[in-house]
């Protein structure tokens, strides 16, 4: 795995990522948790491949900042860049964007997991 992997993801703002749909606001916007999801959904996919067998990432930490309101209907995108690797823990810089708009940014950090082990601690 190398520094500079990066993916962007996209999403449609439908009704259901409003801030009024996921509780956390009133307005018809895309909502702040919408924006960290796609965030990490890039960070996820950005080093998925470059895994060992039988492991994933798992989200630890996120800070943003949401900027700028995005409406129904309109295009965003999230892209995250591993800037950091430190054993099992892998550092995105992240990014949100409505059109040419950057709309959030801010840094995001996984965890490489092992699935099995990390679904036994369920149990």
């Amino acid at each position: 795995m190398e520094i500079g992997l990066k993916h962007t993801s996209t999403l449609e703002v439908k009704q259901e990522h409003t801030a009024q749909a996921v509780g956390s606001g009133d307005m018809a916007v895309l909502a702040t948790p919408q924006m960290m999801t796609l965030m990490e959904n890039a960070a996820m996919l950005a080093v998925a491949a470059e895994l060992p067998e039988g492991s994933t990432s798992v989200g630890g930490h996120i800070t943003s900042s949401h900027l700028v309101p995005s409406p129904i209907g309109h295009i965003v995108s999230a892209t995250a860049e591993l800037t950091r690797i430190e054993g099992r823990k892998l550092y995105f810089h992240v990014e949100a964007w409505d059109g040419d708009i950057k709309i959030g940014e801010g840094e995001h950090l996984r965890f490489i997991v092992d699935r099995e082990k990390f679904l036994a601690k369920l149990k």
